[in-house]
């Protein structure tokens, strides 16, 4: 006689059990059509198994994202401001310089990956006036209203922003040579 208690552990083995069973045989499905030979008479494809059971890949490896603060050095942010700048604060796709708040008002950021993109979109989206830079990386783009620079190249997008308070048209020059040099490290 089986008790209310002993009916529901009956109730709840049963489904383990058959699932358990439908994982170890596959569902019933085979290995052999994996291994048949393909229509064309050929074998087919294999994937290579990394030492450490990963599947390889036949793409080469791609090349990680630079950081932002690989990317300028604390003398080309504080020649690129005129100012004397304190040292770099890292963020996780960005880095920024800041004048010593006992000085005049200076900052430089730097944007790489998603971010940079979307800056420039942005910038885009508010009409602002965009000078495209030749030679440099795969594309690049001065903002002549907001001290701002944009380069992409292998698909990797860096943006320097300057924050400083004079006629952006004095920034121009190097803000281009500052990309060109950065796209270089890319």
């Amino acid at each position: 006689m089986t008790t209310r208690a002993g009916a529901g552990r009956w109730l709840l083995v049963a489904p383990a059990t058959t699932l358990l069973l439908l994982t170890a045989t596959g569902c019933g499905r085979s290995e052999e059509p994996s291994r048949a030979a393909a229509a064309d008479g050929q074998p087919p494809a294999t994937t290579a198994t990394a030492p450490g059971g990963d599947a390889a890949s036949s793409a080469p490896a791609d090349k990680p994202e630079p950081t932002a603060c690989d990317l300028v050095t604390d003398q080309e942010a504080a020649a690129l401001a005129r100012l004397k700048l304190d040292p770099h604060r890292a963020g996780q796709q960005s880095c920024t310089w800041t004048a010593p708040i006992t000085g005049p008002t200076g900052q430089v950021e730097v944007y790489v990956g998603d971010g940079a993109k979307k800056m420039l979109d942005i910038e885009r989206q508010l009409g602002h006036e965009l000078e495209t830079l030749s030679g440099i990386g795969d594309e690049a783009y001065l903002d002549t209203q907001a001290n701002e620079v944009f380069a992409q190249k292998t698909a990797t997008w860096v943006a320097i922003r300057l924050v400083l308070l004079n006629d952006p048209k004095e920034n121009h020059k190097p803000l281009k040579d500052l990309i060109q040099v950065v796209a270089g490290r890319l």
